[in-house]
């Protein structure tokens, strides 16, 4: 199954974003994932079973339990092969990047502004001209 095969699913993605936050049991992610998309616990073992067959997911068995966690091998040949790609996006994610600092800064000043006269007016050195 190709890469792109296997992460087209919700499901698997999802699965993918909890065990991104570090190492979950079996039981914990078919518990969070059955609410979410309600789905079965066979279903949920079936995607499991595709993220570990594919080398997303690595299981390791402690005592009773099984623990999964990433694999980060197929997602770094992913995002390798998404680098070709990248010139598209990244751009466009810079000029936004200088438009959100930039509405920052502006924010900052204004608030800045309205402090001083603020101030100058509780301080009575500025106030209606008589």
């Amino acid at each position: 199954m190709h890469a792109f095969d296997v992460l087209s699913d919700p499901v698997r993605r999802r699965i993918l974003e909890l065990l991104a936050d570090g190492e979950m049991s079996a039981g914990e992610i078919t518990e969070l994932v059955r609410q979410e998309f309600n789905i079965t616990q066979p279903a949920v073992s079936q995607h499991l079973k595709v993220l570990r067959d594919n080398g997303f997911a690595n299981v390791r068995p402690e005592g009773t339990r099984r623990l999964y966690a990433v694999d980060a091998g197929p997602l770094r040949e992913t995002d390798a092969w998404l680098d070709r790609f990248r010139h598209f996006w990244t751009p466009h994610l810079d000029a936004l990047a200088t438009e959100l600092a930039r509405g920052k800064r502006e924010r900052r000043l204004h608030a800045e502004s309205n402090d001083l006269a603020d101030r100058a007016a509780d301080d009575g050195t500025v106030g209606p001209a008589t």
